[in-house]
């Protein structure tokens, strides 16, 4: 998502969701090879990727703020966002043209030969291990070490998910903000509150069984019907997984904000004279139909027809396209029923679209909950004129990895308009916006605001 804004900042699309070759001989290729193979080649290239367990020690939380940093423009900004991971702020930051500093970065770590998918008591207890010198050479950092033998269950063969959330701005993200953020600018805080129940495993590491999805953490706790199903189709020899008894509810691994980072953006602020702006919501769609209405009303204020929505979904998404393209984005959180459900309820009540568009995510994995080809289409067929996927080949989702490859020249081909990128939503318009709104969305905005 950083690399996709950063792309957007500079004026550049973000083709090939960051790696895979943007082109359709590549699509193709992929999309050719028999599913086994794609399996092997998807797990040991993630694999590839990962950090071995020994190597934990070596990794800074500064590199990775330094990094982020590095992706965008150095020059003034009226405002930065910092924190929670989210397409919808994504793409309000796209719109105004500014930077946003993650909380959460990933870091995939290895397996050991024998940690199994449907053993999550042995992965907490080696992770224990492990990630010791990690977390004692970065005192900033709170781990949260999530398994979702759902939907992740072909990377899980390989790796380990140990998400980190930076609970200080330190350097690098301090450097950034006294350098590019404009003499009184304001510094949105994106906080999703979304919570789970997590284990403590040590002093700022917790497990998390689970994850966002199409699955409910009672079904992950205790199982079921659809547990059982799934577990036989994927040919484990338990019926339901012995997960380890939380000990409370802690911000959800991937999509939550840790509220420390927060007490230190607000001490910073008050010291160099920054204003802060909180953007507060609980699930990580929530943000996505104000988002969605708030470009459609400033395409109108600019005279554009606002009459296409262009859906993503978690990493597959294009900032700079949709912007270039006059589309309305709509950000989906995951290929599950309820993102669907969520989308569908947001077209029922809203002011019809002509056009419709969607980028499927694959992931792999007929997952429990997984959102049907059919249920996606009876979302595309609430468009007025025309609705289509971008990129995909529904017929092989959710194993269509050429998506990959295809979705960025798909949609320039698909979407002909074409608008000048020289226009920037301000602080002004996104202000009277939340006025206008007041209520009428799942996104609250407590602190400082002003307008013209």
């Amino acid at each position: 998502m950083a690399k996709a804004l950063g792309n957007c900042l500079h004026g550049e699309g973000f083709a090939g969701a960051g790696k895979a070759p943007n082109s359709e001989l590549a699509a193709r290729v992929v999309n050719a090879l028999p599913w086994q193979l794609q399996r092997f080649i998807y797990v040991k290239g993630s694999a590839v990727e990962a950090i071995r367990p020994d190597k934990l020690g070596d990794v800074q939380a500064e590199e990775f703020a330094r990094w982020v940093t590095g992706l965008y423009p150095k020059k003034q900004y009226p405002a930065i966002l910092i924190g929670s991971a989210g397409g919808a702020t994504v793409h309000l930051a796209a719109a105004m043209g500014i930077p946003w500093l993650p909380q959460t970065f990933l870091i995939p770590v290895q397996n050991a030969e024998h940690l199994s998918v449907d053993e999550p008591i042995q992965r907490m207890e080696w992770a224990g291990k492990v990630a010791k010198p990690l977390l004692d050479n970065n005192p900033q950092l709170q781990l949260h070490h999530m398994m979702d033998p759902n939907q992740d269950r072909p990377m899980l063969e390989a790796i380990s998910y140990f998400r980190s959330k930076i609970l200080q701005l330190g350097p690098a993200y301090e450097a950034f903000l006294r350098e590019h953020l404009a003499p009184d600018g304001v510094i949105f805080v994106v906080e999703c509150g979304k919570p789970w129940p997590t284990t403590r495993v040590d002093s700022r590491h917790y497990f998390q069984f689970g994850g966002l999805g199409g699955n409910s953490w009672e079904e992950y706790a205790h199982g079921g019907p659809r547990v059982a199903e799934f577990l036989e189709r994927s040919g484990s020899r338990y019926k339901q997984w012995q997960a380890p008894t939380p000990d409370g509810e802690r911000p959800e691994s991937e999509w939550g904000f840790a509220p420390q980072l927060g007490e230190d953006i607000a001490r910073f602020a008050r010291q160099h004279g920054f204003r802060v702006q909180r953007v507060v919501y609980r699930e990580p769609e929530d943000a996505s139909p104000f988002v969605a209405d708030l470009h459609r009303w400033w395409y109108r204020q600019r005279g554009m027809a606002a009459d296409r929505l262009l859906m993503g979904m978690f990493f597959l998404f294009e900032p700079y396209w949709t912007l270039r393209t006059g589309s309305v984005p709509f950000w989906l959180a995951f290929n599950a029923q309820p993102s669907l459900d969520f989308v569908g309820d947001y077209l029922q009540k809203s002011e019809p679209y002509g056009e419709i568009y969607l980028m499927p995510f694959s992931h792999g994995v007929k997952g429990i909950g997984l959102a049907s080809v059919a249920q996606m289409k009876s979302v595309l067929a609430l468009a007025g004129q025309k609705g289509e996927f971008i990129g995909a080949q529904p017929e092989l989702y959710p194993f269509d990895f050429g998506v990959f490859s295809r979705y960025q020249k798909d949609l320039k081909k698909k979407i002909a308009d074409r608008y000048p990128m020289d226009y920037k939503l301000s602080l002004d318009q996104l202000y009277q916006f939340i006025h206008q709104a007041k209520g009428k969305y799942q996104v609250n905005w407590p602190g400082e605001q002003k307008t013209a």
